[in-house]
């Protein structure tokens, strides 16, 4: 059986997106978000960025940057490419250390979404737990894996699915640009074609912690734009942080839309 996600013919595609950060309880918003388009592609990125006094805050604008960078200076579209924005990051970061030793701790996640147009279809690519999902007819079809401890954990058997956003560990993780470590940025080899009414999310931590998939997917067949989708699961994360009486992490988020903004879904 064909996968749905590489069945369908090319064909060009239209995209509208929103975007929404917030600091949250923190002292500074270390996350840093960026797009930008070229000829008919179109670059997303997110970061979360760790790492001692300002030191998370210059990580992952210094990514964001480097990614958006590399990729206007070059335009190819594929997961090589990914790879090569996301090296370019890596080696920015590396460098800024060099340069600012005080800061030689700091580190950052990524995850970016590469999309043709012309062709309606796309690639991402991810490190750390900066999540990437995508949606067809309103349902999740795929999410990016996180480069977590508590996902090792489960991955093990030692830990249930469901906590994975309640699990002690939950912000420990084992990759990220700029950490020590031999993990490799994740990228979808496979090329998606795009659908109309696709979807897709590219959210930090402090966005996905407080707000299910199944509400993803219930707010996303409610809304009638991209910015309205935000503001619903806004509002659900907010209800959800008071709940539970917890204080909110940064927390940034992309959501992009394929298809004629306010059609019916």
């Amino acid at each position: 059986m064909a996968d749905p996600l590489r069945a369908s013919a090319a064909a060009p595609v239209l995209l509208t997106w929103a975007d929404a950060s917030g600091i949250g309880a923190r002292a500074s918003n270390q996350d840093a978000m960026g797009a930008a388009q070229q000829d008919d592609m179109v670059c997303f990125v997110v970061a979360d960025g760790a790492g001692g006094h300002e030191g998370g805050e210059v990580a992952s604008r210094m990514v964001v940057d480097a990614v958006i960078r590399k990729f206007l200076g070059e335009s190819s579209f594929g997961a090589g490419a990914l790879r090569s924005y996301v090296g370019h990051a890596s080696a920015a970061l590396a460098q800024g250390k060099l340069l600012t030793p005080r800061q030689r701790d700091m580190s950052a996640t990524v995850a970016t979404v590469l999309i043709d147009q012309s062709n309606g279809r796309a690639v991402w690519a991810h490190l750390g737990d900066t999540r990437i999902y995508m949606f067809r007819n309103d349902r999740l079809r795929c999410v990016t894996r996180d480069h977590s401890v508590t996902q090792q954990l489960i991955d093990a058997g030692y830990a249930k699915a469901d906590e994975l956003r309640s699990h002690p560990q939950r912000n420990l993780l084992f990759a990220a640009i700029g950490a020590e470590g031999d993990t490799h940025v994740a990228a979808s080899e496979d090329v998606t074609q795009l659908q109309d009414r696709d979807a897709f999310l590219i959210c930090t931590d402090g966005f996905w912690e407080w707000v299910l998939e199944a509400d993803m997917e219930r707010t996303l067949a409610a809304a009638t734009s991209s910015g309205q989708w935000i503001s619903a699961m806004e509002t659900l994360a907010e209800a959800n942080v008071g709940a539970a009486g917890k204080a909110r992490d940064n927390h940034s988020v992309f959501a992009i839309w394929v298809g004629q903004p306010g059609a019916p879904r």
